[in-house]
């Protein structure tokens, strides 16, 4: 091999030229990995956007954007349209993240050209075609669940005896009540509404599997999570997973953040 000697005059210039060239190359790769500072949040039935406020007070303190939609409840069009008027309303790429029903939602309502990735925890995650509850009838129903049929105006509510167990049995007994008596009833016709289109098959998506939930059956979580290749982790705790472990599920939130 023929060893080529420069003169320190020539190795000071080729070093002056491979610094320029990582200062500019540096931005742009730090540009590229720039997390997105919007987080959206849609809740799930029997529940309203107030539970999340541990998950809120984590993102803001490290600097996100944090809002919390209040979908009625009504019908999948309906929270549809109210997750896209927050997200129509941020200044950038956001990170949409869904609650159970609120899964369904973001899977709808993540066709948004602002949506850059999905959270799903302990979510419903259906595919173009499907509805939400022919995935529920995939795997036993959990003796402790609560959820009753639907009223005689087509709404449906959780049982006051199962409440604690089935949906929140890792909050103390007194928070389980006020839950209860504050729940929000869904319309059951939401239930069988299809999605048009999934956007967890164009977008990131990442998803927690609440390994002692009582509402949804962990298996149908695991279950649409593998289907989708969604990133997974699981956590220990009940449906109301963002309540009792916020730091785990910030985490996946940052990590999604993080990752565009």
């Amino acid at each position: 091999m023929k060893t080529v000697n420069y003169s320190k005059g020539k190795v000071a210039l080729i070093v002056a030229v491979v610094l320029a060239n990582l200062a500019v190359v540096a931005p742009q790769a730090l540009a590229q990995k720039k997390k997105v500072k919007n987080v959206v949040i849609v809740h799930g039935a029997f529940a309203d956007g107030s539970g999340w406020k541990s998950i809120y007070d984590i993102l803001s303190a490290k600097g996100y954007e944090v809002s919390i939609v209040q979908n009625p409840l009504t019908s999948l069009k309906d929270d549809v349209e109210a997750t896209n008027r927050i997200i129509d309303r941020q200044d950038g790429p956001v990170v949409l993240v869904g609650h159970s029903w609120g899964g369904t939602v973001i899977t709808e309502a993540g066709n948004h050209s602002k949506v850059a990735a999905l959270v799903y925890v302990a979510a419903h995650q259906p595919d173009e075609g499907e509805n939400t509850i022919q995935w529920v009838k995939t795997a036993p129903v959990l003796p402790e669940n609560g959820i009753l049929p639907p009223d005689d105006k087509g709404y449906v509510y959780y049982d006051r005896a199962k409440f604690h167990a089935g949906f929140a049995a890792d909050v103390p007994a007194e928070e389980a009540a006020f839950m209860f008596a504050s729940q929000q009833p869904i319309n059951g016709a939401g239930f069988v509404e299809t999605i048009t289109k999934a956007a967890w098959r164009t977008k990131p998506s990442y998803g927690i599997v609440a390994t002692e939930d009582k509402s949804i059956n962990p298996d149908i979580e695991r279950n649409l999570y593998k289907r989708s290749g969604t990133k997974t982790v699981e956590v220990k705790g009940s449906h109301v997973i963002f309540m009792t472990h916020p730091e785990e599920v910030a985490d996946v939130i940052i990590a999604a953040s993080e990752n565009q």
